[in-house]
């Protein structure tokens, strides 16, 4: 346990209701910034796809996996509390390197992807609004969320992270302004329905892939790493440990934030399940598709709302994506890395980043269809990310890793089963 905080976890303890919530209200910004940038455009994407083609079918899956989502994330969270460092630093010890450089060069791929078609997503929803050409909006936005990135510190960065969070309440509103049969949202969303086909498995894949994300592993990690290190406490002996306090604070944090992720999910697949299935309309291509096909059955006010929280959630998401990757790479590779440091101080930390977003533009320039890359990154995503929770349930229950915290029996039977839901469901997609 670190030096003082015993007499910190202690002092909360004993402080009255009102303390405790200041105390949680300032605690608030890894889980809440994470669960956010869970729905980022290829989140949008997978669930306008799965409301489009299968209606409210899917709608359960937004209730199963708030809580194996939160489980995963207050595991990943832990594990950068309690060792002071990210995963992939904890994965070197248990680990030989080429088994972990295949994961990190796996999450570089996938999300240099991803920031591709989320920028084309961006850019194709303001071109929208603005009837710009896209390309510009492409540029445009890559430049300045390079520029903050590397320019900000990272509290500078959460706290304009944390206010991006409120773009979110779009979709909610959204799905209430379209209008649906809520007697039979209730019974798709509380008894499950299984998909009959390989079309739908690879839809709940890419749900699963785009909800329980292998970036959000690496980046809930590191931004505990980074909320300390913004702290003062800027060597490894000082972050090692944490107070019940410190860890039923944060533990809370993330299922808010896994909550109003999958409060988000819920509605986008019901606002597209209720104009666009209802109408015949099965295949979207392109986002700005999607947000075009509710014009006619939601209105001009339930466009622009959608719209625009493909907009603001990108903004959100991308520097999430690209961060996690430098940093899987930066811990496996020895770099200096943190986004509290100056470029000239972490050079290849913000090289790989600079790089990653400069690739996912490239990629819109040469033509791919943002929704088919967004969706089928998911897909991906879900297939790798049963691999790295092992990896995660392993270190999580390593005693001298965690500094003999590790992590509640629970906690682990959950994220197991969660690993095994994924696995069930990659290999369902084949085999149907």
């Amino acid at each position: 346990m670190k030096p003082n905080e015993r007499r910190q976890d202690a002092v909360i303890s004993k402080q009255g209701p009102s303390r405790w919530v200041r105390a949680l209200v300032k605690s608030l910004g890894p889980g809440i910034i994470t669960g956010a940038a869970d729905d980022d455009p290829s989140g949008i994407a997978t669930y306008s796809v799965a409301g489009a083609q299968l209606g409210t079918k899917l709608l359960w899956t937004a209730l199963v996996t708030w809580p194996l989502m939160a489980a995963v994330q207050m595991m990943c969270a832990r594990i950068g509390k309690v060792t002071g460092q990210g995963l992939a630093a904890n994965f070197k010890h248990r680990f030989p390197k080429w088994i972990l450089l295949v994961f990190v060069f796996a999450l570089l791929a996938a999300n240099t992807i991803n920031i591709g078609a989320d920028l084309a997503g961006m850019a194709d929803a303001a071109a929208m609004l603005s009837g710009i050409n896209s390309r510009w909006f492409v540029v445009v936005f890559a430049l300045s969320i390079s520029w903050a990135t590397v320019r900000l510190q990272y509290k500078q960065i959460a706290k304009v992270l944390k206010w991006l969070v409120l773009v979110l309440f779009a979709y909610p509103i959204t799905a209430f302004v379209v209008g649906a049969n809520w007697g039979e949202v209730m019974r798709d969303t509380f008894v499950p329905s299984m998909p009959h086909s390989r079309e739908g498995w690879a839809t709940l894949v890419a749900i699963l892939g785009t909800t329980i994300s292998p970036y959000l592993f690496f980046w809930q990690a590191s931004e505990e790493v980074e909320e300390e290190k913004s702290e003062g406490q800027s060597t490894l002996a000082l972050r090692r440990g944490a107070t019940a306090a410190e860890l039923g604070l944060r533990n809370v944090d993330v299922g808010v934030g896994a909550f109003f992720s999958n409060m988000v999910m819920f509605f986008i697949i019901l606002a597209t399940a209720v104009t666009l299935n209802r109408h015949g309309i099965t295949q979207i291509e392109t986002s700005r598709q999607a947000a075009e096909a509710l014009r006619p059955f939601a209105g001009r006010f339930a466009t622009t709302l959608f719209t625009l929280g493909i907009v603001g959630v990108g903004f959100l998401a991308i520097p999430t994506l690209a961060g996690s990757a430098a940093y899987a790479f930066a811990e496996t590779l020895g770099w200096r890395q943190g986004l509290n440091m100056k470029l000239r101080q972490a050079r290849w930390f913000y090289a790989l980043i600079l790089v990653s977003t400069g690739v996912g533009v490239a990629l819109d320039f040469i033509g791919i269809n943002p929704v088919k890359a967004l969706y089928w990154t998911a897909v991906i995503n879900g297939l790798v990310a049963p691999f790295l929770l092992v990896a995660i349930l392993v270190v999580a229950a390593d005693k001298k890793l965690m500094q003999g915290q590790p992590s509640s029996r629970l906690g682990w039977i959950v994220v197991a089963f969660t690993t095994a839901a994924m696995f069930a469901a990659g290999v369902a997609m084949f085999v149907v």
